[in-house]
Parts: C-alpha cells; sequence; structure tokens
C-alpha cells in the first residue's frame, strides 16, 4: 500500500508524516523503586498546517499481570482490544504530556544522509518541560534530552532518551530515564496500533 501524505501537511514536516496519527497500545514500566506495572498508551500526532507536530500522550496503568517482556520471546503478547479499551476509559491515569515536534532547518556536522535533524519540545503535567533533539529516518526516530527542567514539586530527572520505530506497521515506543539518583537506563515501552 503507497504512502499519502496528510492533507495540509506542511512540506517541513514530511519527514515525520508516517507519524501522523491516533495510537494505542499496551506496555510496562519498570525502574529501581518502582514495580512493573502494565499500561496502556495513547498517543496521537496531529497537525494544523503550521511546519510542526502536535503531540499528546497519556499512560493509564492496568490492572493485570505484567506480560513477558519482549526480548525474552520475542513476540508481544496480545491483549483483547476490549481489554485495552476499558483501560484506555477507566485505568488510573500515570502520566500525561503534550508538545510540539519540529524538523531542523539545522543541519548537525555527521548526520547521515538519510536522516534529519528533529527538535522536540515536551511538558508534562507532573511538573517538568523536557527539550529533546535527534534523528529521524528509515522509519525510525531517536531523541536525546538536551534540557530538563522543572518545578520546584516535579522529581528530579537528569537525562531521558525516547526511541519510536516503525516495525511492520505498529509504533514502537521506548523511553529510558536518568532520575531518583539512578543511571540512564529503561524506563517504559510500549507497542501500540494505529487507531
Amino acid at each position: 500500500m503507497a504512502f499519502a501524505f496528510p492533507d495540509g501537511l506542511a512540506p517541513e514536516v514530511y519527514p515525520l508524516a508516517w507519524l501522523v496519527g491516533s495510537w494505542r497500545g499496551e506496555g510496562v514500566i519498570s525502574y529501581p523503586g518502582i514495580d512493573e506495572t502494565p499500561f496502556v498508551q495513547d498517543v496521537v500526532f496531529d497537525h494544523d498546517g503550521g511546519p510542526y507536530l502536535r503531540y499528546t500522550s497519556t499512560l493509564r496503568v492496568l490492572d493485570a499481570e505484567v506480560p513477558s517482556t519482549v526480548p525474552d520471546e520475542g513476540q508481544w503478547p496480545e491483549r483483547d482490544e476490549a481489554a485495552l479499551e476499558t483501560a484506555a476509559s477507566q485505568g488510573t491515569v500515570w502520566s500525561t504530556e503534550t508538545g510540539y515536534w519540529r524538523v531542523s532547518t539545522e543541519r548537525p556536522e555527521g548526520l547521515e544522509d538519510d536522516k534529519h535533524p528533529v527538535e522536540v519540545l515536551l511538558a508534562d503535567a507532573s511538573g517538568r518541560v523536557s527539550v529533546y533533539l535527534g534523528a529521524v529516518g528509515n522509519g525510525r526516530v531517536d531523541l536525546a534530552s538536551d534540557l530538563i527542567a522543572r518545578t520546584a514539586t516535579a522529581s528530579e530527572v537528569a537525562a531521558s532518551k525516547r526511541l519510536f520505530g516503525l516495525v511492520q506497521g505498529q509504533l514502537l515506543w521506548v523511553w529510558e530515564l536518568s532520575a531518583f539518583g539512578q543511571p540512564l537506563q529503561s524506563y517504559a515501552s510500549a507497542k501500540m496500533d494505529r487507531q
């Protein structure tokens, strides 16, 4: 099936066009001091014709057993769509964030020819604003925090990395954190389907 650019999408963000849409799926939070916690995630990438994408993400806790990890089995477990819908509408919100994604006009030295520089600004309800820099290309986005600012009551996060990848039509997502005095390591991951 041929890919079509979303109507009205600004040419400046064509490298991010494959992200546009609503995504939902299941994931797991696992970090020192936090019990493994399954969640359902809703992500929306949309646009208003400006040279950026708008982004929202909400994680809601699932009241269910944590699935087997992906690396051990090689396959993500499939959960009934009705269970995900129930969790998405009734689950306890773990986190929510909103932001903007742009393709930078400044090309860093050494960036591969098949990739484009990306700038991402995210704000989360727990009191943090993060600026990420990275690259998009070949159905993958790699981001690393450049700046993290927080309110006096927000948890301290020293660094963060994010990975978004399109694999067989699904959006795979990994979030690494350095927080609570811990070194940078996996915090959460999910696999989402386009809605």
